[in-house]
């Protein structure tokens, strides 16, 4: 089965790679991962693009072509370049050795060009050759360059707002598929709806506030959007459970909360709401999901500053 490699960013590493495996397994549940430090190989029938154009932490991915012992390789295994006009060379070092990477790829590149027919190229290449050293395994495959996917606008913020990057990988971690529903019960800026709908899922988004309200429909006009939002109370998603199929949400009940009621009961009062067969992924603020009794699958701490930490609970 063809395996991919995702080189991720250290940030949130955890979250990342769960997210890759996660991503990988909402559309092959048979897929297998392993991982070595921040590289997370994927053996999947699922092409590594599919995954890569989701994910929210992948700062390189391709598709292997095996797996090696040494440098040795031959003619058959630059059958990838029968195509290309122009190609570049790669090393990414993740072990604990020592390379001359400007001469390794110096001196990959001189045979692949005796082997083939396309020319270095190191700025704009067709296509882009790996090769991936860990202590444990090196890997050898390829690339192509990435295409810049547009950012969702946001004419309209917020400084409490739910980061982007949080609201991507939540419904990711949950396995939403594109053409399903995400329901935000505290929608704010729309963040979750902004997120959810760049990558083909549709939103449904409530809030009381009036100001919050429109902010939301800003944003989504903004991008030619078409998630629902209502005017509300979180409370009427319990009346809506047959037109959504996760729920991703930040609380937002707080010190920086309109609300005139006690936060800890809005919370209360919200959890015993959730659906049970829904697919579900919550923030928090740390310490907070202990009062939640949510009993969750996976947990992850989101370190903010020194005296505020996220939580966010997966179930």
């Amino acid at each position: 089965m063809p395996e991919s490699f995702f080189i991720l960013s250290k940030d949130h590493l955890e979250l990342a790679k769960d997210e890759i495996i996660a991503l990988a397994k909402t559309y092959d549940r048979f897929a297998k991962s392993k991982s070595f430090s921040n590289l997370v190989i994927i053996q999947s029938k699922i092409n590594w693009e599919k995954i890569a154009q989701r994910a929210t932490f992948v700062k390189i991915s391709g598709q292997v072509l095996r797996k090696m012992s040494g440098l040795f390789l031959g003619e058959e295994n630059f059958e990838v370049l029968k195509n290309a006009k122009t190609f570049a060379c790669r090393i990414i070092n993740l072990s604990s050795k020592q390379f001359d990477i400007p001469g390794l790829e110096g001196s990959m590149g001189d045979m692949i060009s005796s082997l083939s027919q396309a020319k270095v190229n190191l700025k704009n290449p067709n296509i882009i050759i790996y090769l991936i050293f860990t202590n444990q395994e090196n890997f050898f495959g390829f690339s192509k360059p990435d295409e810049i996917s547009k950012r969702p606008k946001k004419v309209r913020k917020h400084p409490h707002e739910l980061d982007w990057k949080l609201a991507r990988v939540m419904i990711n971690l949950i396995g939403l598929k594109e053409g399903e529903t995400v329901c935000d019960p505290f929608c704010g800026t729309a963040t979750t709806l902004l997120e959810a709908e760049s990558m083909g899922i549709k939103g449904i988004g409530l809030d009381f506030d009036e100001k919050m309200y429109e902010i939301s429909k800003e944003n989504l006009k903004v991008n030619g959007f078409k998630s629902k939002i209502i005017k509300g109370d979180f409370s009427k998603f319990a009346t809506m459970e047959d037109k959504f199929d996760g729920i991703v949400t930040d609380l937002p009940y707080g010190t920086a909360s309109k609300s005139s009621q006690d936060p800890q009961e809005l919370i209360k009062k919200f959890v015993s709401m959730l659906p049970r067969r829904k697919k579900i992924a919550i923030m928090c603020k740390k310490g907070f999901e202990k009062k939640l009794n949510m009993n969750p699958s996976k947990t992850y701490d989101i370190y903010r500053h020194k005296s505020l930490t996220r939580t966010i609970l997966i179930k």
